[in-house]
């Protein structure tokens, strides 16, 4: 008996979003909204995710 072909095999499960490892933060919500006024300041108002790791590339950068 012949195998059958097997061309199109899907995955199971949703995609990978990405391949940093994630990392939590607890801040208070009074911090999230510091950075959330920050953002705001920006020329394409980044969400919070992305707000917090440009802050975190300013303050790594400065000496």
């Amino acid at each position: 008996m012949k195998k059958s072909i097997k061309d199109n095999l899907k995955k199971r499960g949703r995609p990978a979003t990405g391949n940093a490892p994630l990392v939590g933060v607890r801040m208070t919500e009074e911090l999230q909204n510091d950075i959330r006024a920050w953002a705001a300041k920006q020329v394409d108002v980044p969400a919070l995710a992305t707000a917090i790791r440009r802050l975190v590339e300013l303050g790594l950068k400065r000496k």
